[in-house]
């Protein structure tokens, strides 16, 4: 089996660049670790997220964009920064991973977009619900038909930010909308497809007398009904109230929470009831998902893809569309 020789760029603050790299550490049987670089003064600004990189070669990301040995790289930033290094590593013709969604210029986001189509690379994304199992299953009970037709969605991501995480908002079009809603409209826009319109309703708590955006909620409008996303960045309990609720016409699905912790090294598991019956005071019927790693499908997927093994299922022009969406329930 041949292993996928990779290099990290960047390391952020509140995202998932420490579990990226420990990940691919772990699936020594597909990647190769060759290297790191830590653009934007990371080595200062965030030198307590860099110990794990001690037993690796730091490089600078022309180093690593200048190597033919190698063939991916995993784009780690900070996410205003994303999109910019991910450029550069399109143009040296480079597969790339980057966390989601990239950074906040929409110009920068096509110009990646048409130099990956040029290039023919695998440009793969953060998005973690894309690897969920229970996810997973849904979306294929949808495309089968077996759900019937879809009315309505309503999708939930809340966590109790502190107060300098949700400073860090500020960065963003949205703030919390972008950061964390992504999520979100990427599962609506598999689900629902492109709406007809787009209402925002992003507001700011004024919590800790901040005037940060980090209260999000986004109304999809469609033919046969209205759906809903809501991210909220100051919410206590949030992370077990992380939820997805499909209305079909054969059955409503919830997915509530989307993941719960079941053992250290980010092992989860999610729980999921569908109703089908009726009657008013029925409980529906509950299952867990077995134990999962959310990174470990993820990244195999990402290797398989650069192997030439599996295609990619998220295309160039979606992952576009998915931006300028991610952009308008941001209010741009």
């Amino acid at each position: 089996m041949k292993k996928v020789k990779i290099a990290q760029i960047g390391v952020n603050r509140y995202s998932h660049s420490v579990e990226i790299f420990r990940t691919l550490e772990k699936q020594s049987d597909y990647f190769e670790i060759v290297g790191y670089a830590l653009p934007e003064n990371e080595e200062v600004r965030v030198a307590n997220k860099t110990s794990y990189l001690q037993n690796y070669k730091k490089m600078t990301v022309e180093e690593i964009l200048a190597d033919p040995e190698i063939e991916a790289v995993a784009i780690e930033t900070d996410e205003v920064y994303l999109t910019k290094y991910a450029l550069q590593a399109a143009k040296a013709g480079k597969h790339i991973h980057m966390e989601k969604p990239g950074g906040i210029e929409l110009s920068d986001f096509e110009a990646l977009i048409n130099e990956m189509k040029q290039s023919g690379k695998v440009f793969h994304t953060g998005y973690m619900y894309r690897y969920n199992p229970t996810v997973m299953e849904i979306m294929r009970r949808i495309k089968s038909g077996e759900l019937g037709e879809i009315y309505s969605v309503e999708i939930q991501m809340n966590s109790p930010h502190q107060k300098a995480h949700r400073e860090f908002l500020s960065a963003f079009p949205g703030g919390i909308m972008f950061y964390l809603g992504c999520h979100l409209v990427d599962l609506m826009l598999q689900i629902k497809g492109t709406p007809k319109n787009i209402i925002p309703f992003n507001k700011t708590s004024g919590k800790d007398g901040l005037s940060v955006t980090d209260s999000g909620f986004v109304v999809f409008e469609y033919d046969n009904g209205a759906s809903f996303i809501k991210s909220n960045s100051t919410e206590i309990g949030g992370f077990l109230r992380r939820q997805l609720v499909i209305n079909a016409e054969n059955a409503t699905v919830e997915v509530k929470p989307f993941e719960i912790n079941a053992a250290p090294n980010y092992m989860q598991v999610t729980d999921k009831t569908e109703y089908t019956d009726l009657g008013w005071n029925v409980k529906g019927d509950k299952t867990t998902s077995d134990i999962y790693n959310r990174y470990d499908l993820m990244l195999q997927s990402f290797a398989k893809m650069v192997r030439g093994e599996v295609e990619n299922p998220y295309t160039y022009d979606y992952e576009l569309e998915l931006y300028k969406t991610i952009l308008k329930c941001c209010g741009e």
